[in-house]
């Protein structure tokens, strides 16, 4: 009884007080080397591992802990227990070891092989596990099962970035990776996106020399996950299809601050099949919840040096911490015509999008991610994702793009994961039945049975047999081809490269135009050779004249005139970010407390948490604010900066000049920023009272409920008004 009560008592603690996300393991510590044998430690309550399922796809029922380590001992990877690991076996203390020590060749070994090959691109990635649910308001244009009505499909979903290291920065100026493998009961369905609608190509067999030219410098492997050289802007200013892409990445949407308030995009035009058999053009569209927004571009370097992990960690703690973030997956539905173009647009070229204006974006279902991964190397690493994993209702179209990302998505995989058999690895395996006629190879975990992985035949009863139509399986859409010869050609409905980015440019607000303009001339800046920046601005000059005289000022060069008569545009207002408000769901605020003075700092942070945000409390030194106040510091002025918080609150002025520096850095990141009782006198040091986005009240309570209400629309914008309309 007295131990019901007292777990009982824990839990109403957590509620109240519930812990601040990042706890390494389930159990705290303690503070002598454990002795008594024990089992491992359970997953924290936010994570798991893939579904039981065997590599053919059969639902094992099995807990999901039975691929982890098992047992209280230690042992050989063969199962035989070891009494010692912290020795070599040698011919006396001080003698040489011994070949014999078949314990140090297997853990040495098995060491020397820890490592796999990088991807080539999309290295530096993060994943979690979710679920999809879908509406079932797809259901006249798509027959996938996963769509239907309130089926409720498991996922796992990769973010990345495209050009750095596996080792790199999370929050570099770069296109993000937004890969979703749905685990459907008519086999996986894999959509494989960015957080870009378009590309810098229009045909794959470009993709080798957009990628080379965005790698470091191969002499000296500088710059690192980096567009701001000269090999990029060498490429893209001579190679003008990729101009709305640079548009896109050099605009605030290559640098988002979180993988939570970021969209996805399919990229290309899909084709849908409904039970009917009609078909349809679309393309697939992810619209976070919480909006679309992102850091300054001064905030992003230095999340660079201070936490290179900022995306990562954001995404981890929010699902621990119980903020589960949310996307609406969307098509945009368009009729499946000859020239398979809507209102002048191609849509074979990826470089092209559809405004929203002109078809509307619907709504077909919404994905959760609720579960961290138990092993980032089993889970994120190892995921395979493949734009050939179709379902019945989906197909593709002759995007040249896509068409060769169905070979080379597949050819990754051999040698990354050493061989074919990669869908079988735990997080690849499929929840439908397998039975594929695909044999042996590396790492083959399946054990089939019978003697003949043919067909026809009869000695395994026929099996497996040809789906009917009856039974809905995948069938290529009998796409009618026009009369043509074999050429190396694109049509001439590709060749308009600017006028799109003009449409991109004019959409956006002037706080974003100002932005773009800054990266413009931030990454051309950093270019050596001249040539490459002059050549540059008459891209730029083509695009809109405003933008290339603003770029080419910031250069200090003379603007070029435009060599292409601009086209008449119409803007699309759904590509700002700016002019709305959001949830603030598992935003992070920082609170300046002085532990001398603690007035209303208790009832602000459990105002905090109520509201489904992270309260974080900044003191001069760690640990317990007072010995009776319940209050801990979950920062230091050392160990805190600015760019972790998305608002800024002072209960107390520390006498410390980090204190101003962070304000001043929050003020000019265009953060909110409140103050009551003695944090008015930090506010006053770092020399701002009365500017946009400053709340200063005697009532904490009021002072939080202003700051919750600018961080709905993200940022203080008008704090800097821009320059250019």
């Amino acid at each position: 009884m007295k131990a019901a009560l007292e777990k009982a008592v824990d839990k109403v603690a957590e509620l109240v007080n519930p812990p601040i996300p990042g706890a390494p393991t389930s159990e705290p510590p303690s503070f002598d080397e454990p002795t008594e044998p024990r089992g491992p430690l359970p997953p924290k309550p936010d994570q798991t591992g893939p579904e039981t399922v065997s590599p053919t796809g059969a639902s094992t029922g099995a807990p999901q802990l039975v691929n982890g380590q098992q047992g209280d001992f230690l042992t050989t990877s063969a199962g035989a227990r070891l009494y010692d690991t912290d020795h070599s076996l040698k011919a006396g203390e001080r003698g040489p070891t011994l070949l014999q020590d078949h314990h140090l060749r297997e853990k040495i070994t098995h060491f020397d092989h820890e490592r796999i090959p990088e991807r080539v691109v999309h290295a530096r990635g993060y994943g979690a596990h979710g679920v999809f649910v879908g509406y079932g308001t797809a259901a006249n244009v798509c027959m996938s099962a996963f769509l239907g009505d309130g089926v409720e499909t498991p996922v796992f979903v990769r973010f990345s970035t495209v050009l750095g290291s596996r080792g790199s920065a999370d929050t570099v100026r770069d296109t993000r990776g937004f890969a979703t493998k749905f685990y459907t009961q008519q086999g996986n369905f894999d959509l494989v996106g960015n957080n870009i609608p378009v590309f810098f190509i229009q045909d794959g067999i470009k993709f080798p020399d957009v990628i080379h030219a965005g790698k470091p410098h191969p002499d000296r492997e500088i710059p690192q996950a980096q567009s701001a050289h000269d090999t990029f802007w060498d490429f893209v200013s001579t190679h003008t299809e990729a101009t709305h892409h640079v548009m896109w990445n050099m605009s605030d949407r290559g640098i988002p601050r979180s993988y939570r308030t970021m969209e996805g995009f399919g990229v290309h035009t899909f084709r849908l099949v409904n039970a009917d058999g009609g078909t349809s053009l679309a393309k697939f569209h992810w619209k976070p919840k919480l909006g679309v927004h992102s850091l300054v571009w001064e905030e992003a370097q230095m999340i660079s040096g201070f936490d290179p992990d900022f995306h990562r960690r954001d995404l981890a703690d929010a699902i621990e911490s119980g903020a589960y973030p949310q996307w609406e997956l969307g098509l945009q539905v368009l009729p499946d015509t000859p020239r398979q173009t809507f209102d002048g647009i191609d849509l074979l070229d990826p470089t092209k999008i559809v405004p929203e204006e002109l078809a509307p974006v619907q709504p077909v279902g919404i994905l959760t991610l609720n579960r961290n991964p138990l092993n980032y190397f089993a889970e994120t690493e190892q995921v395979a994702f493949h734009l050939g994993n179709l379902v019945p209702g989906i197909d593709v179209t002759d995007d040249p793009l896509l068409q060769a990302r169905l070979f080379s998505y597949l050819d990754t995989q051999l040698s990354r994961l050493a061989g074919p058999n990669f869908n079988q690895i735990p997080i690849n395996r499929p929840h439908a039945p397998v039975n594929d006629m695909l044999r042996d190879g590396f790492h083959q975990h399946a054990v089939h049975a019978g003697v003949a992985p043919y067909r026809p035949n009869s000695l395994d009863g026929g099996n497996p047999f040809e789906a009917g139509i009856e039974e809905r399986p995948f069938v290529e859409v009998a796409q009618p081809l026009p009369k043509a010869v074999k050429i190396r050609q694109s049509p001439t409905s590709f060749a308009d490269h600017f006028t799109q980015p003009r449409l991109f440019w004019l959409s956006l607000s002037p706080v974003e135009k100002e932005h773009l303009v800054q990266a413009f001339t931030f990454e051309l800046g950093k270019c050596y050779e001249q040539t490459i920046k002059e050549r540059e601005l008459l891209v730029l000059a083509n695009v809109d004249p405003t933008l290339c005289a603003e770029v080419a000022k910031g250069l200090g060069l003379p603007a070029p005139a435009a060599t292409v008569r601009p086209k008449k545009v119409v803007p699309s207002p759904v590509l700002s970010q700016i002019g709305q408000t959001w949830p603030t769901d598992g935003r992070i605020i920082g609170i300046v407390v002085d532990p001398a003075d603690l007035d209303g700092v208790r009832t602000v942070r459990e105002t905090i948490l109520a509201g489904g945000m992270v309260p974080l409390l900044i003191a001069p030194t760690g640990g317990p604010l007072t010995a009776d106040s319940g209050l801990v510091a979950q920062r230091t002025l050392l160990t805190a900066r600015s760019v972790e918080f998305d608002a800024l609150l002072l209960a107390g002025a520390p006498d410390d000049p980090r204190v101003v520096l962070m304000i001043q850095e929050c003020f000019r990141h265009a953060k909110a920023i409140g103050a009551w009782g003695n944090g008015r006198a930090a506010v006053e040091a770092a020399g701002y009272t009365t500017e946009a986005g400053i709340v200063i009240n005697d009532d904490p309570s009021d002072v939080l409920k202003a700051v919750t209400m600018l961080l709905e629309a993200h940022r203080v914008w008008e704090r800097f008004p821009a320059t250019i309309s």
